[in-house]
């Protein structure tokens, strides 16, 4: 048996930004373009006037200021309202697998190896942008990596449930060095013509390297322990799936093809699964709450963080504790906890203890505990 250890991490952010403000003047100009358009029906109260929103409900609702995404302008155009990506060709690499691979270099570079060493890749994300071949092989060939490569999606969780099955595997000792990534276009899915839920999302991708501890060239966690569990739920959903077209309605443009979450349902019921998630993990290791030094959680609504940090430490969580990174970000999907862990890790001291923690649609939850060497 061998000791996983996290050795490096990696970001890639897009360069645009949409701020608040512009997604509000955004929003409300699509708005009032179909409210003009519905006229007849919403006098008549078939329909429904689409409410304008704001930048101080998206804050309240949230914590959110600003995201990042690959494409601005189609986002902005209110006539239009989702990304405009160039598309590939077969013989150049993917989006996603473009993104993964600047995530990849920033985290071997980090770890301080090549990406020949690699020998486990696995691609954790919410959506892919094609079922075959698997981006994660993709990766693999452009990383000029050895053993294998596989997609795996556990919607925001996959990032923490990617790490387990790495961990596992080199803690058994069937693969040396691993990598997971997380190349999130969260804009290509989220429903921007929406006022609640216009606001979640933002583009990233993130990448942690795994190996034997024996091998570290440099600083690293020790991977204590991991922890997955899923329970089914309806309430964070998406239909767009490859049977699409064998329905009876087509392919049009429905609401469901798109993100769809019954965000208060969501609060009220994944909040205390993911509490006691992390209590029982904490518990299993003999670890007490009070000596966790970090929770890097999944970055989906400060609301929700707030409330776990209270209830895993039984009091605020002090300055530094919790950190959040999604007033900067959005809800980046299954890679908010690592962008969090990315850049709010280096300055624990050795014998300090985190957690890594993930949830979403599912329902599903993750949680990685570490102790900086």
């Amino acid at each position: 048996m061998y000791q996983p250890a996290i050795t490096g991490s990696g970001v890639f952010t897009p360069e645009q930004v949409i701020t608040n403000d512009e997604l509000v003047a955004s929003y409300n100009a699509y708005a009032d373009l179909w409210n003009a358009a519905h006229s007849a029906e919403i006098a008549e109260g078939t329909l429904e006037a689409k409410p304008q929103s704001s930048s101080e409900f998206i804050f309240k609702a949230s914590g959110i200021e600003q995201r990042h995404v690959m494409d601005k302008e189609g986002v902005l155009d209110p006539t239009r309202m989702y990304p405009r990506l160039r598309q590939r060709g077969d013989d150049e690499p993917g989006i996603m697998a473009e993104i993964a691979l600047a995530a990849c270099q920033t985290a071997l570079a980090q770890a301080g190896i090549e990406g020949a060493e690699i020998d486990l890749v696995i691609c954790a994300a919410s959506n892919l942008e094609r079922a075959y071949p698997a981006v994660a092989i993709e990766i693999q060939q452009l990383l000029g990596a050895g053993g294998f490569a596989f997609d795996m999606n556990v919607a925001c969780s996959s990032a923490t449930f990617g790490i387990q099955a790495a961990a596992d595997m080199i803690r058994s000792g069937s693969v040396r060095k691993a990598i997971v990534v997380n190349p999130e276009i969260t804009s290509g899915h989220l429903e921007w013509r929406d006022r609640d839920c216009h606001f979640i999302f933002g583009d990233v991708a993130t990448a942690t390297v795994l190996e034997r501890a024996e091998e570290a060239k440099g600083g690293y966690f020790k991977v204590l322990s991991t922890r997955c569990a899923t329970v089914f739920s309806n309430n964070i959903r998406n239909n767009n799936g490859f049977l699409r077209r064998t329905r009876p309605d087509g392919v049009a443009d429905r609401r469901d093809m798109q993100f769809m979450q019954e965000g208060r349902k969501v609060f009220k019921e994944v909040v205390p699964m993911v509490s006691a998630h992390i209590l029982a993990h904490l518990e299993a290791e003999g670890i007490a709450a009070g000596d966790l030094k970090r929770m890097w959680l999944h970055q989906a609504n400060k609301g929700m963080n707030d409330f776990v940090g209270r209830k895993v430490l039984g009091r605020e969580p002090l300055p530094g504790e919790q950190p959040n990174i999604l007033q900067d970000y959005a809800n980046t999907s299954s890679a908010g906890s690592i962008i969090a862990f990315a850049k709010h890790s280096a300055d624990l001291a050795p014998g300090d203890t985190g957690v890594i923690c993930s949830f979403g649609a599912g329902y599903s939850v993750g949680s990685v505990l570490v102790e900086r060497a």
